[in-house]
């Protein structure tokens, strides 16, 4: 999804000589590169296979979770009923210096999975660790510096400081599209035809199957 939306916005820069155009493009060309390059690598299909198998059930991804944070640690609260119930081994958490995954085996017959990469500041990996407590896990990322965060990662900090840009950029390919309804709105005549060339010239090599696009 991501390599696609890229692919659109490489496009759309071949096609535009605007130079606001080109800026806000080439920003989002930049954010997109940085979301690719910090996915984490696919695990081998193996792997990944015997890890499903051994699962049983089915996974749910976990989006709802609190935060707060004191002068060493970062706080994130996961709400799970009767989690507590389940054997300490079922309840996985694995640490990186700026990502944790967490795991929650056979909770009512289904797994439930969060992770979060590119943190917005290193922690220790050694001093970060998880409780159970009843109807909810807490991760306890250490900091390596004790400093304060404004929030969690840094695509999170990137999407604060794009919003006085008036678009959300949560979802990559809503992002570009408020991008361009908004300059298009505000433009002058020769943006418009411009906006107007790059997306009829981007649809027509679409069609023609020339590239992959979905929006």
């Amino acid at each position: 999804q991501l390599q696609k939306d890229l692919e659109e916005v490489k496009e759309l820069l071949t096609n535009t000589t605007r130079k606001r155009v080109r800026d806000v493009l080439m920003a989002e060309k930049h954010k997109l590169e940085l979301e690719i390059k910090n996915q984490p690598p696919p695990k081998p299909k193996d792997v990944a296979e015997e890890e499903k198998s051994s699962l049983g059930g089915y996974t749910v991804k976990i989006n709802n979770y609190g935060w707060d944070q004191s002068d060493k640690f970062v706080k994130i609260y996961i709400s799970l009923n009767g989690v507590q119930k389940l054997p300490a081994e079922n309840v996985q958490v694995n640490f990186t210096e700026r990502s944790f995954d967490l795991l929650v085996k056979n909770l009512n017959g289904k797994n439930y999975t969060m992770t979060f990469n590119n943190l917005l500041k290193p922690i220790s990996v050694e001093g970060s660790s998880r409780k159970i407590k009843t109807d909810m896990v807490l991760v306890m990322c250490k900091k390596k510096r004790e400093e304060k965060w404004d929030c969690l990662t840094q695509v999170e900090k990137e999407s604060k400081e794009k919003e006085k840009a008036a678009y959300d950029t949560a979802d990559p390919s809503e992002g570009l599209m408020n991008i361009l309804k908004k300059m298009y709105a505000e433009g002058d005549d020769e943006m418009k035809r411009t906006i107007n060339k790059a997306w009829v010239e981007s649809r027509e090599k679409q069609y023609k199957g020339d590239i992959p696009m979905d929006i």
